[in-house]
């Protein structure tokens, strides 16, 4: 099994940054993507950024330039840097990977961090 335990969330006013972190426990696994998905009320749940085990990132078009991915396979800790918060941004953050386990390939999920952002 893998558990993805979300850290980081608060308030921050608009224009002000915030770092989320991701902790991944388990055994016998092996993570082939880690991705940072958000989720307004209302809204539905949209995929914020990713990274490979390769470390190759991708980023959704409205955080580019202002969100950073990063993180290390072997430390089983990744992070989301936000920069320049706009009201926009408010969501329940959510950690999300997929993992090589025994029987395959599988889907893991955090419970969420909540991010306010305040104008």
């Amino acid at each position: 099994q893998v558990q993805l335990v979300e850290s980081g969330g608060g308030l921050v006013q608009a224009g002000g940054s915030l770092g989320l972190s991701c902790a991944v426990s388990g055994s016998n696994f092996s993570l082939n993507a880690l991705n940072w998905y958000r989720q307004a009320p209302g809204k539905a749940r949209e995929l914020v950024a990713s990274i490979t085990k390769g470390g190759t990132t991708n980023y959704r078009d409205s955080v580019k330039g202002r969100f950073t991915i990063s993180g290390d396979n072997a430390k089983n800790t990744w992070y989301l840097q936000m920069n320049s918060l706009k009201l926009e941004d408010a969501a329940v953050y959510y950690c999300h990977c997929y993992a090589r386990v025994p029987q395959g390939t599988a889907s893991f999920w955090g419970r969420g961090t909540q991010v306010t952002v305040s104008s």
